[in-house]
């Protein structure tokens, strides 16, 4: 990859940290004004449509229903500090400074497959009925909320499925040494230890994959991090079904109606593509659901609200705030 393609690559990158320096900068009294605004503006919310959705999605998130005690090996809102990522702090931050100083809180960094033994903040968690300590907030935005304005008419697009990535965990390697020399695909391993492999590809940028009707999202260690731009595009997601979750509620989305669900050792892919190639109405119908889906993540204000709304229950239901109605 060129330095000019790097630096296209990148250039989101540049904007968060240097947007998410400043926004977590300001003075302290400004954090509490903005909260105080934020929610009394969602509790004069009319009774309806958009104030029963953002509670939905609150409930999601933050599924604690009965009073929980934390333990003592808890951090403070005031005495946060960077871990290991500056993506994750910066995130992080956008909340807590909208909080008091004394509340105490647990927090998972990184990819979790497993629900924590004490109510924490966390990216992601397996999709599962007893998620009640695995509270979602939307972190590592850098990395997972990258959305397109996908210009290019499915009909317009090469008849293929593609996919690129690096393959170090087992289930992908399996999946491109299966399917890299097969005619209907475009897929491969891009980290440079595959280069000297058959099935190793060289990179290919995002705009470079939106020229295909078909894009193949695969999880890593936890969910996929190119699926919320494949679900914005005019190309059609293909995808085993989800294992974790993350803010963009991986499991509530329906197969055969935001995106085309696989085997998980992909044994229908073939027949999927054919059916998908012939049917480019139901595939176009599929596109626009997802595409509906994708629009209330692009609405930043409410996206804010929501954050602002899972932490505030989270010390609600720690017994560290009063109910706020």
């Amino acid at each position: 990859m060129s330095y000019i393609e790097r630096f296209k690559a990148n250039y989101h990158k540049f904007l968060f940290y240097s947007k998410g320096i400043i926004e977590i900068g300001l003075p302290r009294q400004y954090y509490f004004f903005e909260r105080r605004k934020y929610l009394t503006a969602f509790d004069n919310l009319p009774v309806g449509t958009k104030k029963s959705y953002i509670e939905s999605r609150v409930s999601y998130y933050n599924q604690l229903s009965e009073q929980s005690e934390l333990n003592y090996q808890t951090l403070e809102v005031g005495g946060f500090s960077k871990q290991k990522s500056w993506s994750y702090y910066i995130d992080m931050k956008r909340y807590l400074s909208r909080f008091e100083d004394s509340l105490k809180f647990h927090f998972l960094p990184g990819d979790i497959r497993t629900v924590p033994q004490e109510p924490s903040f966390v990216k992601s968690r397996p999709i599962s009925p007893n998620n009640q300590h695995s509270v979602l907030l939307k972190l590592n935005r850098v990395r997972h909320y990258f959305f397109v304005n996908d210009k290019t008419r499915f009909d317009d697009k090469k008849n293929q499925l593609v996919w690129r990535g690096a393959c170090h965990q087992q289930h992908r390697q399996s999946f491109v040494e299966k399917f890299y020399q097969h005619p209907l695909c475009n897929v491969g391993d891009s980290h440079k230890s595959a280069h000297d492999q058959p099935w190793g590809r060289p990179y290919m940028n995002v705009s470079e994959q939106l020229g295909y009707k078909f894009i193949l999202s695969i999880e890593g260690n936890d969910v996929a991090t190119n699926l919320k731009w494949i679900m914005a595009s005019n190309s059609l997601c293909f995808m085993t079904k989800p294992k974790y979750e993350t803010w963009f509620m991986e499991g509530t989305l329906e197969p055969g109606f935001h995106y085309v669900e696989l085997a998980d050792d992909y044994s229908d892919l073939e027949e999927k593509l054919i059916y998908y190639q012939q049917h480019a109405d139901e595939a176009k119908r599929i596109i626009e659901n997802a595409n509906n889906y994708v629009k209330p993540f692009l609405d930043q204000k409410q996206e804010h609200l929501i954050g602002l709304l899972v932490m505030q229950k989270y010390f609600e239901k720690t017994g560290q705030l009063r109910p706020s109605k």
